[in-house]
């Protein structure tokens, strides 16, 4: 992995290839790379991927995020800015805002934070909780969700 100064040089060639940051792995500084990412490791500054970010089950990001598109299925602490989709899978913590203008997120997920989709054109603090029960007194599914602004 090549360090990166005050400025990306010019001559900064990335390709569509995969990077990883494997589990065990820790860095502290940013992280960018015109291609897609997934980190198991941690990151502790900004990461930018030109294509797709995934954080596994086990990654930990606390910085700024930048991507085309984004899978979350651990932990960020910081904003994220997403191009297109967003996705926080069952098991994952954020802590910050998020702009993209497609938001997934799994029932378990936890977002704590501000989410603009672009089209609205104002944020709104969020805090959700969602519970799914099946079967109970009336024999139905049952869905009970509760937010706060």
């Amino acid at each position: 992995m090549a360090l990166k100064t005050k400025e990306t040089p010019e001559n900064f060639k990335g390709s569509n290839e995969l990077n990883f940051l494997g589990s065990g792995t820790y860095v502290e500084g940013s992280v960018e790379t015109k291609g897609s990412l997934r980190i198991d490791g941690r990151v502790k500054g900004a990461v930018k991927a030109g294509d797709t970010l995934t954080v596994g089950a086990k990654g930990d990001v606390s910085g700024e995020v930048n991507a085309r598109m984004a899978v979350i299925g651990g932990r960020i602490e910081g904003d994220i800015r997403v191009e297109e989709k967003l996705v926080l899978e069952a098991n994952s913590v954020v802590i910050g805002n998020l702009k993209a203008k497609k938001l997934v997120i799994d029932e378990g997920a936890i977002f704590q934070g501000k989410s603009d989709m672009g089209a609205q054109k104002s944020t709104k603090s969020v805090s959700s909780t969602l519970s799914y029960q099946t079967g109970g007194a009336s024999g139905g599914d049952e869905k009970t969700a509760g937010k706060t602004e």
